[in-house]
């Protein structure tokens, strides 16, 4: 099988996420993408949701596609959390499929100050990378830094969808609409349990 990974905080998983996701099953000939719930995010300043609150929502937005499955590869695991590690963890538990690691332009421009970036590269059958419209990511500079990477990116090309967890986070503390930003259940969820202090 080909197999996405699409790793995040997801506080919370939007309708971005799952057109990204979904996009990115499409143009890559993905057979399932795993949703990887980072547990705890380095590069994180802010306060976050516990793990299994944002494992929570996930499950409710993703529930019903079959595509779609959670790995709890990196939240099982002791930190400290390293994407190279989790790929190499991934690799003994599906050592038959290739593995895509699905990532966003920005975090593909970050990689060489990744943890062990050479090694992440090579853990990797394949990078997916999603590309905003009119962003242009330079190539040959980050082959000059990260010697084989040209060869692993694959890139995907979605609709702008202006949507982030922030903004959201925001909104529901502020009152603000935030409905339809969300998959049904995550609404629900957040609702129900008056999360980011939802009013």
């Amino acid at each position: 099988m080909r197999i996405g990974i699409f790793g995040g905080t997801f506080d919370p998983v939007h309708v971005g996420h799952l057109i990204l996701a979904t996009e990115s099953a499409s143009q890559l000939d993905l057979d399932k993408v795993l949703w990887m719930v980072t547990a705890d995010p380095p590069h994180k300043g802010e306060e976050i949701r516990p793990v299994e609150v944002r494992l929570a929502m996930v499950a409710a937005a993703i529930d019903t596609d079959p595509l779609f499955e959670i790995s709890r590869v990196e939240v099982d695991r002791p930190g400290p959390h390293h994407t190279v590690d989790t790929m190499r963890q991934l690799h003994e538990q599906y050592p038959q499929d290739t593995l895509v690691y699905l990532m966003g332009g920005d975090s593909l421009e970050d990689l060489p100050d990744w943890y062990k970036p050479g090694e992440f590269i090579a853990a990797c059958d394949e990078i997916g990378v999603l590309r905003r419209p009119g962003h242009l990511i330079d190539m040959p500079k980050l082959e000059h830094a990260l010697p084989g990477i040209t060869d692993k990116v694959r890139f995907i090309d979605s609709a702008l969808i202006d949507i982030s967890s922030t903004q959201l986070r925001q909104a529901i503390a502020d009152g603000k609409p935030f409905r339809y930003s969300l998959p049904p259940d995550v609404y629900r969820y957040i609702i129900q349990t008056g999360l980011y202090r939802c009013k």
